[in-house]
């Protein structure tokens, strides 16, 4: 039944528009009435994104029963996850992607989904890395960059793959930005003095000259790996190396700087919002 809603809903989106298209409309194009709507969906939006929840429930027991012993290289193969959602029905991706830049707020729904799956990650990390943990005092920090970074690169090249039509190779786009993370990462050990980490040969983890990483997410995307990075990459404080040299990230000289002041537990889809209202549509 959910996936007759989802269908019905995604259809009349299509074809009246998401805005003309009320709840009324869904259920009487699926045959059932309001309770069973809202039995499955709490809102018009989540009917957009019916497979997120089944997604970030994979990727919470794939996480819980992960070997620690790659905690970075475990979040990039949880985020793959969400790719492979995507890549699982071309078509439906991408006419929901058309759909969600059309409408902001979908737009800003689709931000808070990604905000969980990061967090979901983030969460992870920080009982690896967080208080107690391999990172030092700042391990809460690291863990927060790292699964960023990881849902940065994922979403870079599934949206590159959703913007070409869904035409091509998926995993190609992704495992393209994850390398560059996983660089950058490489980069800082070897400044810090650590040893190079290694791509864990023909598995997701694995590097250029093995096999590829492995998403940003997917993932939620995803999810593939950026290589696996040893305990000895996150020093103790007091003086952590930077994990991101100046020279990956060239900074314009012309760049502006949005900074958006909130109270604290305001809700994400406000703060998005104001970040929108600052920045105009892309």
């Amino acid at each position: 039944m959910r996936e007759v809603l989802a269908q019905a809903a995604f259809q009349l989106f299509l074809e009246r528009g998401f805005e003309r298209t009320t709840v009324d409309d869904i259920v009487a194009r699926a045959g059932v009435g309001r309770r069973s709507f809202f039995r499955y969906f709490p809102s018009k939006e989540d009917a957009v994104f019916p497979d997120h929840e089944r997604c970030l429930a994979e990727m919470t027991e794939f996480l819980a029963a992960v070997d620690d012993s790659d905690p970075v290289g475990a979040v990039c193969d949880a985020a793959r996850i969400v790719l492979r959602m995507y890549a699982a029905n071309p078509e439906f991706s991408v006419q929901r992607y058309r759909l969600t830049r059309e409408v902001p707020g979908l737009r800003t729904y689709e931000l808070s989904v990604v905000r969980r799956y990061e967090q979901t990650l983030a969460g992870h990390l920080r009982g690896r890395f967080g208080e107690g943990g391999e990172g030092g005092g700042d391990g809460e920090l690291r863990a927060e960059v790292i699964a960023a970074s990881v849902v940065a690169a994922h979403n870079n090249g599934l949206r590159l793959w959703l913007r070409s039509g869904g035409e091509g190779d998926p995993e190609a786009a992704v495992d393209h930005a994850l390398a560059l993370v996983c660089e950058v990462w490489r980069r800082a050990a070897a400044e810090a003095g650590a040893p190079s980490p290694e791509g864990r040969g023909g598995g997701a983890g694995a590097l250029p000259g093995g096999s590829a990483p492995g998403s940003n997410a997917p993932l939620p995307a995803a999810p593939s790996s950026a290589g696996p990075v040893p305990p000895s990459l996150f020093p103790p404080s007091p003086s952590p190396p930077s994990p991101f040299p100046s020279s990956p990230f060239p900074v314009s000289g012309d760049g502006e700087v949005i900074v958006v002041v909130a109270r604290k537990g305001t809700p994400m889809w406000r703060v998005v919002q104001q970040i929108e209202a600052a920045v105009g549509e892309n």
